[in-house]
């Protein structure tokens, strides 16, 4: 089965960067639409981006759009996550697993971002 590691996280100030990655095992990885999932201290985990198994479509929550962008490199079997304009609000566990939950893979141990005011 695809096993994820995310890595990538850490601490930044209010308006910085941050670019998040998922390592994934498995040959199968390419044929996955992928997602990025946050979680917040005492909130549920929410997706945040998805992206199609090609790259060729990308989806963001609202809260994100215009600072996040989702991309993947299926030859290294990556997913990106680029966090621009960072808010305290983005402090949270991230994650990637598949877009879709009927496929879920087991989660790998996340990345924290922690954005400081």
């Amino acid at each position: 089965q695809v096993q994820l590691v995310e890595s990538g996280g850490g601490l930044v100030q209010a308006g910085g960067s941050l670019r998040l990655s998922c390592a994934a095992s498995g040959r199968t990885f390419k044929t996955y639409a992928m997602a990025w999932f946050r979680q917040a201290p005492g909130k549920e985990r929410e997706s945040v981006a998805t992206i199609n198994w090609s790259g060729s479509n990308t989806n963001y929550v609202d809260s994100v759009k215009g600072r996040f962008t989702i991309s993947r490199d299926n030859a290294k079997n990556m997913v990106y996550l680029q966090m621009n304009s960072l808010k305290p609000e983005d402090t949270a566990v991230y994650y990637c697993n598949t877009k879709s939950e009927q496929l879920r893979l087991n989660w790998g141990q996340g990345t924290q971002v922690t954005v400081s005011s």
